[in-house]
């Protein structure tokens, strides 16, 4: 993936179309800002991230995209070989809880202003713009 924000984020929105498993290799400290962008744009897929495959300390933890992007950004960034697998839109649309939508909302909330996150949630989840705003609010602190 590009590394600066904008270039990533068109990448992946020329990735959203295609129905099929991505394989990204990606470094510990972009992990977070690549797997939050890809949340915000692909929408919630299943994924796994995969670490130091083949070696003594390998790693592999699986999840969605929105709780994946939660995860690595509340930790230091891991270290070495990073293999980002991202499976392919669901053909139909699964139980999102309230946990995910949160997770959703604070990936979007770090880059678009409440109004714009609600917006792109609710294009992804399906759910009511107007509670997803005030929902937004309540996690941008505002109200």
């Amino acid at each position: 993936m590009p590394p600066k924000a904008q270039a990533r984020d068109k990448a992946l929105a020329e990735l959203a179309g295609v129905r099929t498993t991505l394989v990204f290799y990606e470094s510990g400290p972009r992990l977070a800002a690549m797997l939050a962008a890809s949340a915000f744009v692909l929408g919630n897929r299943e994924a796994a991230v995969a670490r130091e495959l083949t070696k003594l300390h390998e790693e592999c933890v699986t999840g969605t995209l929105a709780t994946l992007s939660a995860r690595y950004a509340e930790q230091d960034a891991p270290k070495g070989e990073i293999v980002v697998v991202i499976g392919p839109p669901s053909d139909t649309p699964s139980d999102v809880t309230a946990d995910m939508i949160d997770d959703m909302l604070r990936a979007a909330l770090e880059t678009l202003p409440v109004a714009k996150a609600a917006r792109d949630v609710a294009k992804q989840t399906g759910q009511d713009r107007d509670m997803l705003y005030r929902r937004a609010l309540v996690l941008a602190g505002k109200a």
